[in-house]
């Protein structure tokens, strides 16, 4: 049913130990791993995906958890595109707009 179609932006938060180099090298992997499945680097720690649904999320989900080093502090949080638009910049800075490559229209 269309109805509880929704466009979603699944976000990763993420603080991860970098003491040693293991950590160092065991955050250096999630960060790529999160770019090569399609995420934005919106900051540092925090990575952004569009899907087209629920399903989709879950499936981009078990991909990040699979990928999650064994320490840190790791959240996946599943937002609207209505929210993420309604998102607020503040400070002085170069807003970089987030552009999905892929939009499914139905």
């Amino acid at each position: 049913m269309l109805s509880h179609y929704r466009i979603l932006w699944v976000t990763v938060l993420f603080d991860l130990p970098v003491s040693t180099k293991k950590q160092r090298d065991s955050a250096t992997r999630f960060r790529n791993a999160l770019l090569n499945s399609g995420f934005y680097m919106v900051q540092f720690s925090i990575y952004m995906k569009h899907v087209s649904g629920r399903e989709q999320s879950e499936t981009v989900i078990k991909k990040v958890t699979k990928s999650c080093p064994e320490y840190g502090n790791v959240k996946i949080l599943r937002i609207t595109d209505k929210q993420f638009s309604d998102t607020i910049h503040l400070g002085k800075h170069e807003h970089a707009e987030i552009i999905p490559t892929q939009l499914a229209l139905f």
